[in-house]
């Protein structure tokens, strides 16, 4: 195991420099840069893409020397932004320092913010972490035990309409079925139960350590509702079959012939084959959620989350943010693929891929 997971360290710095390098050279072609933002914004244009005449973007991705819609501004002006956003060198020399900061975790300021792309992050990720950890924890809760009532009842009437909720939950969009919780609990025409916006109260930090509790989780509730249930009603299907797949091999067989009960047979035998599967992505959907924490779901309830940081900074073309937080998602993102395999081998010691790799 110690081989296989040297090599899959090992793997993660040309994948990382892949991605950047990909992600880098995309923006080369992407009008409407940071410049362009600026000079529009001081020509008073409300729309940039209007004053690109078909050029090229010279954020820091972009390459483009010269910018329409600058006419009537000093020269020196628009040649003071290229060197203060460092576009007065060429992409590769850009491209090599950027990762030569990166390597030192020093991903620079936000250019519209005025402040560390670091700190800007770690601003956001509250509403994220509550996203994330909280809606798939709650995924867990009701797809596991439910995904094996299913499998064990498979063919009854309870597994058919429940089927159909599941079905039913994984056809409704997040972002709509937000927009109904909103309606119903949160004063839309029916019952004012819940908050509308924000993840605390204007008064949180005069509450008792009970009352903050309290009121973080009523502003949560809708929220996390609507991002679980995409991904409760997945887990759901896939514990249950992964527990159809189990019940019906020979060992179970073998299990009850000898006369075990068939609680016994179910989670002294059958849970931890089928639940490998299941827990072992465990990482991988806690961080799907997290960074992919949808924009429209933070819009309706008025959080401030990476998934808008993530929009806005596109909008912007704030590349610090931008290739920052790629960075380290994407860093993160193959230490959690590491992370799963790990799980796979705790779940279940019979797995080896250092075998299966030979």
């Amino acid at each position: 195991m110690g081989a296989y997971l040297l090599r899959r360290l090992l793997l993660i710095v040309p994948t990382l420099v892949g991605i950047m390098l990909v992600n880098f050279t995309l923006t080369q072609f992407v009008p409407g840069g940071p410049i362009e933002q600026i000079v529009a914004r001081v020509q008073g244009e409300g729309d940039v893409f209007r004053n690109i005449a078909g050029g090229g973007d010279a954020g820091q991705g972009g390459g483009g020397e010269k910018y329409a819609g600058a006419q009537g501004l000093p020269p020196e002006f628009v040649a003071e932004l290229e060197r203060e956003f460092g576009f007065d060198k060429p992409p590769v020399q850009r491209f090599l320092t950027m990762l030569g900061n990166y390597l030192r975790f020093d991903f620079g300021q936000s250019w519209f913010r005025s402040i560390s792309v670091v700190d800007l992050v770690v601003e956001k990720m509250p509403v994220s972490i509550t996203l994330g950890l909280w809606s798939t924890l709650l995924a867990y809760l009701i797809s596991i035990p439910l995904g094996i009532r299913k499998a064990v009842r498979d063919g009854t009437a309870f597994d058919t309409w429940t089927s159909s909720a599941v079905i039913i939950g994984y056809a409704i969009p997040g972002f709509l079925f937000a927009v109904l919780l909103m309606v119903l609990f949160a004063g839309g025409s029916y019952w004012k139960i819940f908050p509308l916006r924000g993840l605390t109260s204007d008064d949180f930090d005069t509450l008792s350590t009970m009352g903050k509790i309290r009121d973080y989780l009523w502003h949560i509730t809708l929220p996390v509702i609507a991002a679980t249930i995409s991904s409760f009603a997945t887990l759901t299907l896939l514990t249950k079959n992964s527990f159809l797949d189990e019940i019906n091999k020979q060992y179970v067989m073998t299990a009850r012939a000898k006369g075990l009960t068939e609680r016994r047979v179910l989670y002294g035998h059958v849970f931890r084959n089928a639940m490998l599967i299941v827990i072992a992505g465990f990482p991988a959907m806690f961080l799907g959620v997290f960074f992919g924490s949808s924009i429209l779901i933070e819009t309706i309830f008025s959080l401030d989350g990476l998934g808008r940081l993530g929009f806005e900074a596109a909008v912007q073309r704030d590349y610090p943010v931008i290739f920052g937080t790629l960075y380290v998602f994407g860093l993160l993102g193959l230490l959690v693929g590491i992370l799963s395999d790990l799980m796979y081998v705790l779940v279940d010691p019979r797995i080896d891929f250092e075998k299966r790799a030979g």
